[in-house]
């Protein structure tokens, strides 16, 4: 027998306004994640863990917040090339030691360097979230025997990094870099800091001190952006799309294993791609590592309960329910909020800088680095910025990537099992 529907008074209206709530946390929280994107030192995470600090008095719901959060975190990761490039411009006799997009853009080929991110974190969106459902089924079955294993497993990452290094001399160079970064990691990483802000930590300084702040002391007596050409790209479509399947299987290793940052898997995805144009394939295969990363820790986080990343952390902080369905289509809209932005803001971004003096503008940044250490870590994260920033000079100065420092995690890791 059929029965008749609820009279329309009686439909429930909680669906639509529920879809409207979650709309409107998802784009706050994109835009959230283009200003953290283009603010050098400042990431999702911060915005994350400030939001899971005042939502119990704002009363935010937990799934809405989560969306935002989410959304935010997928955004930079799109966004922060951005500033990378345009701000961390060398002087020419640092350019051989330069990373691979600032190469670029001192070449005149800094647009291009942006639409081959954009291309890579797309493509890793598209490639990841198919991925992600197998790969986190494997990952549970054999989750027991990996975690037994991690410190055997992180040991070896630390090996093949090493080894990656084209001569003995960088080798050597790549294992001092490690050995001070997990110095500096041991010491830090248990320091009991409390900022202004009374949310946040010390990974803010650390990160900002080793990987942001050197790479601005290089560029203060750089020449600034040079003209940039056009962006048509010198990467073939094949070329792209390889190097942006490596970055999504290295984003895989980001997203279920702790420790191991985007750089540190792409730079052992690269041997996968290849090889024609190392400088655009690390640029693309970075960024799609770094997005690809959001998707597979959000279904590590979903499945096995092990929060990845400092956005995850902060959603489980602050009771998010790991709604796959609902995060999903979360990841999609903001990825194509992140894509767009890229290359709306990028080029901006390049114009700006280009006319400000170079020395002032690095001296703001490095400004605004102490300010945002102090006010997620109090003094001691002052103090961390620098000692991060004297270890973060060293790998330029031996002639091996900097991508050693990630030390600053993997070395406890390794330790402390």
């Amino acid at each position: 027998m059929l029965v008749a529907p609820p009279p329309a008074a009686h439909l429930p209206l909680v669906v639509p306004a529920a879809a409207a709530t979650l709309v409107a946390y998802t784009v706050a929280g994109c835009a959230l994640g283009c200003l953290s994107g283009l603010l050098p030192g400042l990431h999702a995470n911060n915005f994350a863990m400030l939001l899971a600090a005042v939502a119990p008095a704002v009363d935010a719901p937990p799934l809405p917040l989560g969306c935002a959060m989410l959304s935010a975190g997928v955004v930079h990761t799109f966004l922060d090339v951005v500033p990378s490039l345009a701000l961390g411009v060398p002087d020419a006799a640092m350019a051989v030691s330069a990373l691979p997009g600032h190469r670029l853009v001192i070449e005149g080929r800094g647009r291009e360097a942006l639409r081959l991110s954009a291309l890579g974190s797309g493509g890793a969106i598209l490639l990841a979230v198919p991925a992600a459902v197998p790969l986190t089924a494997a990952m549970r079955a054999a989750y027991g025997e990996l975690r037994a294993a991690l410190p055997l497993l992180l040991l070896g990452v630390v090996v093949a990094l090493v080894a990656s290094e084209p001569t003995w001399r960088r080798r050597v160079g790549g294992a001092v870099a490690f050995l001070l970064a997990a110095s500096l990691g041991h010491a830090a990483l248990s320091l009991p800091v409390r900022g202004a802000l009374g949310a946040g930590g010390v990974l803010t300084p650390l990160f900002a001190g080793l990987f942001g702040a050197p790479v601005l002391l290089d560029a203060l007596d750089g020449g600034g952006v040079p003209a940039q050409a056009d962006a048509r790209l010198a990467l073939g479509r094949r070329d792209v799309a390889a190097t942006t399947a490596a970055g999504t299987a290295a984003g895989a290793a980001v997203g279920y294993l702790p420790g191991v940052s985007a750089g540190v898997a792409s730079t052992l995805a690269l041997p996968l791609t290849r090889g024609r144009d190392p400088a655009r394939e690390y640029v693309v295969a970075t960024s799609g590592a770094n997005t690809a990363t959001a998707v597979f820790a959000l279904f590590a986080f979903a499945a096995l309960d092990a929060p990845r990343s400092g956005v995850l952390v902060a959603m489980r902080d602050a009771g998010v329910p790991a709604a796959l369905p609902t995060f999903v289509p979360v990841v999609v809209v903001a990825a194509a909020v992140g894509f767009l932005a890229v290359l709306v803001v990028g080029n901006a971004a390049f114009r700006v800088v280009g006319a400000v003096n170079q020395r002032r503008l690095v001296g703001s940044v490095l400004a605004l680095l102490v300010a945002l250490s102090w006010l997620f870590a109090g003094a001691a994260g002052v103090v961390v910025l620098a000692a991060a920033a004297v270890v973060g000079l060293v790998p330029p100065r031996l002639g091996c990537r900097r991508v050693h420092l990630m030390g600053v995690l993997l070395g406890p890791l390794v330790v402390g099992g």
